[in-house]
C-alpha cells in the first residue's frame, strides 16, 4: 500500500459506490458530471474499487443524479448569495468543491461521525465551510446553526431511508429556523422502495429503504410552511434515456416505459420552497 493511501474499514465500503460512480464518469470523453474531486479521492483510497457492485449503469446515473441538484444548488446560490446550506447525508460527495460558493454562503455537511472523519482524511477545509458529525434525524445539531439567512436544504439519495416521522420532523424544524429557503431530495415511490429493497437482499447487500413518496403533495399537509416548486421525473430525462440506450431495443423499450404514470413515478426530483 502507498504510504498516503487511506485504508478502510468494511463497514466505511458502503458509502463508495456513489462515489465510485461520479469518478468512472470523470474518466470518460465525454463526461455528464466531470467531477475531478470524486476522481482524485478515489485514487487516495486503498480499495478494489472493481469489487463494487454499482448499480447497473450507476456510472452514468449518479453523476446525471449529482449533476441535477448541482444546477439547482448554483440557481439558489445566484438569488441567494448571503445564505446558508446543509448538504444532508452528504456522504463522501464533493459538492461544496464543484459549486465553490461564494464569501457569503455558509455551507455545512451533515452525516454520521464515521463518514465525517472520513471526509476529514479525504478532503480539505475550506472557508465557510463545517463538516457536523451527527445523524440528520438527532435534530440537536440544528442548535448550532444560525437561522438568520435564506437555506437550501439538499437531501439527495436520502430520504428513502428515513422514516417518514424522522423525515417531517426534521424539515419542520427547519421551515421553523430558517425564515425562507427551499428543501430539494430524490423521493422514490412506494413501488421503487419495495423493489430495490427486494433487489438488495437478493444481493445479499444491508439496503433497508423505508419511505416512499407517491404524492408529492403529502409533505405540503404535513410540513405546512412547504409548498412544492418543481417535479421532475428523473427516469425520463432525455439525456440519461440516450446515455443509457445502448441500442435500438433499449431505446424502444425506454419510450413505452416512460409513457407510463407508474414508471415515470418511480424517482422524483422534488423541489419544495418556503
Amino acid at each position: 500500500m502507498e504510504a498516503n493511501k487511506i485504508r478502510l474499514t468494511k463497514e466505511k465500503e458502503t458509502y463508495l459506490a456513489t462515489l465510485y460512480g461520479k469518478a468512472l464518469d470523470a474518466a470518460v470523453e465525454n463526461p455528464i458530471l466531470g467531477d475531478r474531486f470524486a476522481a482524485e479521492a478515489v485514487a487516495r483510497i486503498d480499495y478494489d474499487f472493481k469489487a463494487l457492485k454499482l448499480p447497473s449503469g450507476g456510472e452514468i446515473s449518479l453523476p446525471m443524479r449529482a449533476r441535477h441538484f448541482d444546477q439547482w444548488t448554483r440557481a439558489f446560490l445566484a438569488a441567494n448569495p448571503e445564505s446558508t446550506v446543509l448538504h444532508l447525508g452528504c456522504g463522501l460527495d464533493t459538492r461544496v468543491y464543484r459549486i465553490d460558493p461564494g464569501p457569503k454562503v455558509r455551507w455545512f455537511d451533515i452525516d454520521f461521525p464515521d463518514v465525517i472523519a472520513l471526509r476529514e482524511q479525504l478532503y480539505p477545509e475550506r472557508e465557510g465551510y463545517r463538516r457536523i458529525g451527527s445523524s440528520v434525524t438527532d435534530l440537536s445539531w440544528l442548535d448550532a446553526i444560525p437561522g438568520d439567512t435564506p437555506v437550501l436544504v439538499i437531501a439527495e439519495g436520502l430520504v428513502m431511508y428515513l422514516h417518514e416521522q424522522d423525515g417531517t420532523a426534521l424539515f419542520r424544524r427547519i421551515t421553523e429556523q430558517f425564515p425562507s429557503g427551499q428543501i430539494a431530495f430524490d423521493g422514490y415511490s412506494g413501488a421503487m422502495v419495495r423493489l430495490v429493497s427486494r433487489l438488495a437482499t437478493v444481493r445479499g447487500a444491508k439496503v433497508e429503504l423505508v419511505w416512499g413518496v407517491d404524492d408529492p403533495h403529502q409533505l405540503e399537509k404535513q410540513v405546512p410552511r412547504l409548498h412544492l416548486a418543481e417535479s421532475v421525473e428523473f427516469l425520463t430525462l432525455p439525456e440519461l434515456v440516450s446515455r443509457l440506450s445502448r441500442n435500438w431495443f433499449s431505446k424502444a423499450m425506454a419510450g413505452a416505459l416512460g409513457r407510463m404514470p407508474f414508471y415515470r413515478n418511480l424517482v422524483r426530483h422534488l423541489r419544495y420552497e418556503f
